[in-house]
C-alpha cells in the first residue's frame, strides 16, 4: 500500500469520525492561536515600549541612575531626586556637538495627571514610534503664560475641549491639598493619541511652572503668593532656576561617546547622560518577565491540545481493532499500520495548526486599529513568518511522536484477536 493511499485512508478514517476529529482540531487550533497571539502581542509590546521615544540621542539630568532618569523623564514614573540648574542647561545648548535640546520640568499635576513643563521645542523634536512627531487633534501649542496643552487621554477622560479652564495642583498624587487655583490655565490644544505617556500629560511652558510657584517656599504658598494676582506674576522675571532633565539631539551621532563623557565629567555640576534606548531595553528585561511566563503557559496549552490528539486516537482504537485486523489480512505490514495512525495524528495537528495560524492573523487584522488607537501598540507581522513556520513544524513533529503510542498499541493486537473480537 503506497503512502498516498495510506494518507487517503487516514483522511477517510478521520472523516468517518469527523465529530471527534473536529473537536480535536479545534483544541489544537485554539492552543496554537493562543501561543502565537501571546508571542505577537509580546513582540509588539516590546517594540512599542522601546519606541516610546525615538530620535532623541540622550537624556541629561542631575546625577542619578540612567534607568531612573529615563523612567521619570519619558514614562513619568517616580520623581527626580535633584534638578539640573538652568546654567547647566544653557551650557548644553551652547555646545557645538548638540543640535537641539528640549527642557523638561516635572513636579506638579492635574487630577493625578502629570504636568510637564517644557517649551515649543517639545512639539518640534519629541518623536515616538517610527520617528513620528506629536500632532494636534484640535487647537494649537501653548503661547501665553497661562496656556496649556493636554494629551488625548486627559481630554477624553475629563471631557475637555479647547477653551476650557483647568487648575494645576502642587505635587504628583491623585489628590492634592495645595492647588494653584488663583492662576487658572486655558486649554489651547489637544494632542492626537500617541500610545505613550504623552497621552496622560498636561503640558505647559517652563515660564508657567515658575509662575504658579511664585511666592512658594518649601512646597507651600507664602503670604506673598496669596497677595499676587495672575496678572502681577506676568510682570516678573520668570527665568527658570532648576529643571528636571533635558532631551538632547546630537549634530553627529558619531560623537555620542565624546559628548556623554563631557557631560558626565562636567565640573560645574554632577550630571549624567543616558541613551534612552539602552535604558528602556534594561527596563524591558524586567517588565518582559511576565510575557515570558505567558509564553510558557501558552506552550503548555499547545501540549494539552496535542495530548487531545493522542486521546482521540487511543479512544478509537478499541472500536477499530477489526479495521486494523482487516488491513493486516489484506497484506498491510506493521510499518504501514504505524504509518496510518501516525498520519492521522499528523493530519489532525497540521489542520489544527493551520487554522490556528490563520485565526491569529485574522484576529490581528481586526484588532490592529483598536490596539494602535487605544494602546499605541502596532501589532507586529502582517504575513506568516519564521516563528509561525517553526511552531507549525514543532506541532506536526510532536504529534507524529505522540502518534507512535497508539501505533504501537495497535500492533500489539494480533490478527487472530482482531478477527475474533465480539462487537
Amino acid at each position: 500500500m503506497s503512502l498516498s493511499a495510506l494518507i487517503s485512508l487516514a483522511w477517510a478514517s478521520l472523516w468517518n469520525r469527523r465529530a471527534s476529529a473536529l473537536l480535536t482540531i479545534t483544541a489544537v487550533a485554539v492552543s496554537v492561536m493562543l501561543f502565537l497571539g501571546v508571542d505577537k502581542l509580546k513582540t509588539s509590546s516590546e517594540e512599542s515600549f522601546q519606541q516610546t521615544i525615538t530620535g532623541t540621542d540622550m537624556i541629561v539630568g542631575a546625577r542619578t541612575s540612567p534607568v531612573s532618569l529615563v523612567m521619570f523623564t519619558v514614562f513619568h514614573i517616580g520623581d527626580p531626586a535633584a534638578g539640573m540648574t538652568w546654567e547647566s542647561y544653557e551650557w548644553l545648548q551652547s555646545r557645538s556637538d548638540i543640535e537641539w535640546t528640549v527642557p523638561i520640568s516635572l513636579g506638579d499635576s492635574h487630577d493625578g495627571y502629570r504636568v510637564v513643563g517644557t517649551d515649543q521645542s517639545f512639539f518640534e523634536h519629541y518623536q515616538f514610534r517610527d520617528r513620528q512627531n506629536v500632532s494636534f487633534a484640535d487647537g494649537v501649542p501653548f503661547d501665553d503664560l497661562y496656556d496649556v496643552v493636554v494629551g488625548a487621554d486627559v481630554a477624553a477622560e475629563k471631557g475637555y475641549a479647547v477653551g476650557d479652564e483647568i487648575e494645576l495642583s502642587h505635587g504628583t498624587g491623585p489628590v492634592s491639598f495645595q492647588d494653584h487655583s488663583d492662576r487658572p490655565f486655558t486649554i489651547t490644544g489637544i494632542l492626537d493619541a500617541t500610545g505613550t505617556p504623552v497621552d496622560e500629560s498636561v503640558l505647559v511652558s517652563l515660564l508657567a511652572i515658575e509662575a504658579i510657584h511664585v511666592g512658594w517656599q518649601s512646597g507651600a504658598p507664602s503670604p506673598l503668593a496669596n497677595m499676587m494676582t495672575a496678572d502681577d506674576v506676568r510682570q516678573l522675571n520668570l527665568r527658570p532656576h532648576i529643571i528636571s532633565s533635558a532631551l538632547v539631539g546630537l549634530s553627529d551621532r558619531r560623537s555620542t561617546l565624546n559628548t556623554m563623557r563631557a557631560i558626565n565629567t562636567y565640573s560645574q555640576e554632577a550630571l549624567v547622560a543616558a541613551p534612552p534606548a539602552q535604558a528602556i531595553a534594561e527596563v524591558w528585561e524586567l517588565v518582559g518577565v511576565a510575557g515570558n511566563a505567558l509564553m510558557a503557559v501558552s506552550a503548555f496549552v499547545i501540549l494539552v491540545g496535542l495530548v487531545s490528539i493522542l486521546t482521540s486516537i487511543l479512544t478509537s482504537l478499541r472500536e477499530r481493532r477489526r479495521e486494523m485486523a482487516v488491513l493486516r489480512a489484506i497484506g498491510a505490514g506493521p510499518a504501514q499500520i504505524m504509518t496510518l495512525l501516525i498520519s492521522e495524528a499528523v493530519l489532525l495537528a497540521a489542520t489544527g495548526a493551520a487554522f490556528g495560524i490563520a485565526l491569529v492573523y485574522l484576529a490581528s487584522a481586526l484588532a490592529a486599529p483598536i490596539f494602535e488607537a487605544r494602546f499605541g501598540i502596532a501589532l507586529a507581522g502582517t504575513y506568516p513568518g519564521m516563528t509561525d513556520l517553526k511552531v507549525f513544524l514543532a506541532v506536526i513533529v510532536t504529534a507524529g511522536v505522540l502518534g507512535l503510542i497508539p501505533a504501537i498499541q495497535a500492533l500489539k493486537n494480533s490478527l487472530a484477536d482482531g478477527l475474533s473480537i465480539k462487537l
